[in-house]
């Protein structure tokens, strides 16, 4: 077994603390908070998810969406319709605000992306996205 300070858990925490302040940097900028950035981001995508579909993408828990989806509304960054045939059911979808933001916000998230990218060669990244992508897929409990 790895010395705790190599350990995978203790290294995925590290390097998070070591690349996310760079992202809300770019997130304070803008006004928007890690969590409304991942909602953004599948909204970017999708143009309109269900509340269920964007917690499960952004792994966001269902009960935070409420109150991280109503702080988006207020800033006319998103909007929310409930489902006629099922009232539980409420699809959120970008404002011309919102998808605004992608023009504005995408290319400092990308120069963040690529200074990142940077600190190693290309292959060792690819290696450790493929690595990655491995263990999220071989993951019995998904």
């Amino acid at each position: 077994m790895d010395k705790f300070d190599k350990s995978l858990p203790m290294m995925l925490h590290r390097t998070l603390d070591t690349i996310i302040p760079h992202y809300r940097k770019v997130f304070k900028e803008h006004g928007i908070s890690e969590q409304q950035w991942r909602i953004l981001r599948v909204l970017w995508e999708v143009h309109d998810c269900t509340s269920a579909e964007l917690a499960k993408k952004t792994l966001l828990p269902s009960p935070s969406m409420v109150g991280i989806i109503d702080r988006m509304t207020s800033k006319n960054l998103v909007t929310r319709q409930r489902s006629d045939e099922d009232r539980r059911i409420v699809h959120v979808s970008l404002t011309e605000k919102g998808q605004t933001l992608h023009a504005e916000l995408m290319p400092q998230i990308d120069a963040v992306y690529k200074q990142i990218m940077s600190r190693c060669d290309s292959d060792a990244w690819q290696t450790m996205i493929n690595t990655l992508q491995v263990i999220v897929d071989t993951d019995s409990n998904n």
